[in-house]
C-alpha cells in the first residue's frame, strides 16, 4: 500500500446524534473519493461503515468504525462513530486519535442531546471542529432555525463556508462564499455539479457573509488585521491561510451545508479537510506520564521514540482479538518487539493491518500520524500504551461513563455458566462501558450498560457470536434485615427415634451490635451448662439462621449474639444439636427485638440543564429520594442526591424523558438505611408469596 507523508495525513471524526447521517456522509466521502464503486445505504445495511450484524439490523451504528481514501493525495482516515445513546461513550474513546472532527446537524431536527456531548468531547480535547448542516433536503429542513441554534447551543465563533440555493425539495446545491460561486447539483447522487455565478437574488447576502468571514479571519491574527485595515479587504492567498490556522487552532469553527444521501457538498467536505484541517504534524502534543510518573509530553514527531495508543479493541470468536491503534509518535513495524507500558508487559506486534470498514490490509509500517490495527496482541486492551524499542511513556487515561441501567442474567440451557463467562469477558474487551457482576448476596449474574438498547446488544451477540442464550430480568433488590431492639430467645431441640436421641437447649440474649459491626458472637456460659464442644454449634447455627433470614427471607446483619444458658445430655446432645436449637433461638430472639428491613441507597449525581432542575427535582421526591445540594456545572445544573436503589431501577430512561435526552447521572452504592414501615409489610408479604410459589 502507498505510504503517506505525515503532512499529507488528516484523521477526521464524524459525530451526531443517531439518524444525523454519519455514515451516508462517510459513505459518499469514500464514493466520491473512488476508494468504493458503489455508494451503500444505511436502510439496505451495505454501507462499508456498518458492517456488524448488530448494526445492520438495527440500522444505526453501534461501534466506531475506520476507513480511508485519497483525495488530491492526501490520505484521509474517516472514523465513524456512533451516535445513539446507548453507544456514544465510543465516541469518547475515538476522540482521542481524531485531529479534527466533522459534527453533522441535521437541517430538520438540529441539534441533540448526543451531539451536544460529543461537541463537548471535542473541545475539551482541543480538536479542530467543523459543523455540517444535513439532510437540507428534508421536507422540514430550515438552515436558518439550524444554524442559529449551533450559534445559541455551542456558543462558539462559526463561520457560513455555504449557503443553501433553496431547502427541502427546491434544496438544488450552494454558494461557495470561498470562491463567490453557486454550484447546482443534478440530485442523482453522483455528486455531479455545474458551477454558475450566485443567484442575483442572494448576492448581497453572500456578499455580506463572506465579508463577515474575512473581517473574523482578520480578526484572529494581527499582521492580518493590519492588511485587512489598510486595504479593506484580504487576498484570497492570505483569506485561505488565516482560515487554516484559525480552524486548526479551534479559534473559528466552518459551517458547511448540504445533503449526505443526496451527494451534495461532500466533495466539497474532502477538499475543506485536507486544506483547512490539521495533519498529525500540526496537533498540540499529548499528555503523558514516564516511568517515574512524572508528566510529561509526547510530541508529534515522526523521528521520535515509537508511542501508540490503542483506542479500540474488537473482540471475535474466531479471528480473535483485533486493537486499533494510532502512532503519536515514531513509527512500528510488523513482524517486530513492542513495549505496553501501561500493563510493563512486552508484546510482538504480527502484521500490522489497514482498515477499511471490515476489510484488513496487511501493511509493512505503521507510520506516524497514521491509524491502523494489529491482531492477537497477548495483554493489551483499549487505553493502553504502547511503545517502540526502550521507551516508557503512558498517555493519560480517560473517564469513561459509568452504566446506568442493569438486568440480571442466567443461561436458558445448564452447563452454559462458562460460555456465559467467556462470552461477556471477549465483550468487555471491546466495550468499556459493559461491567459484569456477581451479586454475593443474591447469586445472580448483573449485567450493567448504558441503556435497555446496550443490554439488548450485548444479549444478541452472545446468542450469535458465542452460541449461548440467556434469560433477562431485573435485578434482586439485596435487601437486609436487621433489630432495634432487645430480646430474649429460647432454643430446645429434643428428637427421639430409636438408638441414640437428639437433645439441645440453649438461651441467648440478642441486641444491636455497636460500630455497624456485621456480627458479634459473646460466650457467656458458666458452670459447664453447655460443654465447650458444642457452643461453636450454637454459633453455626445463628450465623445460617441470619444467612437466610427470618422477617422477609434476606441476608440479618449487624446482631449481637450472647448465649448465657442452656442444658444437654449426656448421650444425645451433639454439635448437630446445638446447631439446630441455636437457629431456633435466634429466630424466636429475632421477631422479639423490633425486626426491621433495609434496602440499599444510592447516590446520585445528576447533569440536567437549567430549565429542567425542578422537574428533576420533584421525580426525585416522588422516589423518596433526598436532595443533598445543586451545584452550576457547565450549562446547566449538578444535583447530587441520595435514594432508594428500588426506586432507580428505571431512571435512566426516566431522566432521558425528562430533560428531553439532555441530563446524565452516575450513580453508585451509599449505604443501607431502613424501610419504610408501610412500604416493609409489602416486601415482606411479597417475599413470602414468592417463597410459597416457588414450593
Amino acid at each position: 500500500m502507498k505510504t503517506y507523508a505525515p503532512d499529507k495525513i488528516r484523521n477526521v471524526g464524524l459525530a451526531a446524534h443517531s439518524g444525523a447521517g454519519k455514515t451516508s456522509l462517510a459513505e459518499a466521502m469514500l464514493y466520491d473519493s473512488k476508494a468504493i464503486n458503489r455508494l451503500g445505504s444505511v436502510i439496505d445495511g451495505t454501507t462499508v461503515m456498518d458492517h456488524d450484524p448488530e448494526e445492520i439490523k438495527r440500522a444505526i451504528s453501534i461501534s466506531s468504525s475506520i476507513a480511508s481514501c485519497e483525495w488530491n493525495n492526501h490520505k484521509i482516515n474517516i472514523i465513524d462513530t456512533p451516535g445513539d445513546q446507548n453507544f456514544v461513550p465510543d465516541a469518547l474513546s475515538s476522540i482521542r486519535v481524531m485531529d479534527s472532527v466533522i459534527i453533522i446537524v441535521p437541517a430538520e431536527d438540529g441539534v441533540q442531546a448526543q451531539t451536544e456531548k460529543v461537541w463537548n468531547w471535542a473541545e475539551e480535547a482541543g480538536i479542530a471542529r467543523v459543523l455540517f448542516i444535513n439532510k437540507m433536503d428534508s421536507e422540514r429542513a430550515s438552515y436558518d432555525n439550524s444554524f442559529k441554534e449551533i450559534q445559541d447551543v455551542f456558543k462558539h465563533k462559526t463561520l457560513k463556508f455555504t449557503l443553501p440555493i433553496g431547502q427541502g425539495s427546491d434544496f438544488r446545491g450552494v454558494v461557495d462564499l470561498l470562491h463567490m460561486k453557486a454550484y447546482i447539483y443534478a440530485k442523482e447522487g453522483e455528486g455531479r455539479f455545474t458551477t454558475e455565478d450566485v443567484p442575483e437574488d442572494m448576492r448581497e447576502v453572500a456578499k455580506k457573509e463572506r465579508q463577515e468571514m474575512i473581517e473574523s479571519v482578520a480578526e484572529t491574527d494581527e499582521k492580518l488585521l493590519d492588511k485587512f485595515m489598510e486595504a479593506g479587504e484580504l487576498e484570497d492567498q492570505d483569506l485561505h491561510a488565516g482560515l487554516r490556522r484559525a480552524i486548526c487552532a479551534g479559534e473559528v469553527v466552518p459551517v458547511l451545508c448540504g445533503s449526505a444521501a443526496l451527494n451534495i457538498v461532500v466533495r466539497k467536505t474532502l477538499d475543506l479537510i485536507v486544506n483547512f484541517l490539521p495533519s498529525p504534524l500540526e496537533v498540540a502534543p499529548r499528555p503523558a506520564r514516564d516511568d517515574k510518573g512524572k508528566s510529561v509530553e509526547v510530541k508529534p514527531d515522526p523521528n521520535g521514540p515509537g508511542v501508540a495508543l490503542i483506542f479500540k479493541t474488537i473482540a471475535d470468536p474466531f479471528a480473535g482479538k483485533l486493537s486499533l491503534l494510532r502512532v503519536f509518535s515514531g513509527s512500528f513495524d510488523s513482524d517486530s518487539n513492542a513495549y505496553n507500558a501501561t500493563k510493563d508487559e512486552k508484546e510482538h506486534l504480527g502484521s500490522l493491518l489497514a482498515l477499511h470498514g471490515k476489510k484488513q490490509t496487511p501493511i509493512s509500517k505503521g507510520v506516524f500520524g497514521d491509524i491502523m490495527a494489529v491482531a492477537k496482541l497477548k495483554s493489551t486492551v483499549t487505553g493502553d500504551t504502547l511503545c517502540a524499542g526502550k521507551t516508557k511513556l503512558v498517555f493519560d487515561g480517560v473517564e469513561m461513563p459509568q452504566p446506568v441501567i442493569s438486568f440480571a442474567i442466567a443461561p436458558k440451557s445448564k452447563g452454559d455458566e462458562e460460555k456465559i463467562s467467556s462470552g461477556l469477558a471477549r465483550q468487555m474487551e471491546e466495550d468499556p462501558t459493559l461491567r459484569v457482576v456477581l451479586d454475593k448476596q443474591t447469586k445472580e449474574r448483573i449485567v450493567s450498560g448504558m441503556g435497555q438498547v446496550h443490554i439488548e446488544v450485548v444479549i444478541s451477540k452472545l446468542k450469535e457470536k458465542f452460541g449461548v442464550e440467556v434469560d433477562i430480568k431485573p435485578p434482586q433488590i439485596a435487601y437486609q434485615e436487621t433489630i432495634r431492639g432487645k430480646s430474649k430467645g429460647h432454643g430446645r431441640h429434643k428428637k427421639q427415634s430409636g438408638g441414640h436421641g437428639q437433645f439441645a437447649d440453649c438461651h441467648i440474649e440478642l441486641e444491636p451490635t455497636a460500630d455497624s459491626k456485621e456480627f458479634e458472637f459473646v460466650n457467656a456460659i458458666v458452670g459447664g451448662a453447655i460443654p465447650r464442644q458444642y457452643i461453636p454449634g450454637v454459633e453455626k447455627g445463628v450465623l445460617e439462621a441470619m444467612g437466610d433470614g427470618v422477617l422477609a427471607g434476606y441476608p440479618v446483619t449487624s446482631c449481637k449474639v450472647k448465649l448465657v444458658d442452656g442444658k444437654f445430655h449426656d448421650v444425645d446432645s451433639s454439635e448437630l444439636a446445638f446447631k439446630i436449637a441455636g437457629r431456633m433461638a435466634f429466630r424466636e430472639a429475632f421477631m422479639a427485638a423490633k425486626p426491621v428491613l433495609l434496602e440499599p441507597m444510592v447516590e446520585i449525581e445528576i447533569e440536567a440543564p437549567e430549565e429542567c432542575v425542578g422537574d428533576v427535582m420533584g421525580d426525585l421526591n416522588q422516589r423518596r429520594g433526598r436532595v443533598q445540594g445543586v451545584d452550576t456545572a457547565g450549562g446547566g445544573q449538578k444535583i447530587k442526591a441520595i435514594a432508594p436503589m428500588a426506586e432507580t431501577m428505571t431512571y435512566a430512561p426516566d431522566l432521558r424523558s425528562i430533560t428531553g435526552g439532555r441530563g446524565q447521572f452516575t450513580m453508585h452504592f451509599h449505604s443501607y438505611e431502613e424501610v419504610p414501615a408501610q412500604l416493609s409489610a409489602k416486601i415482606v408479604e411479597a417475599a413470602k408469596k414468592s417463597k410459597e410459589d416457588s414450593k
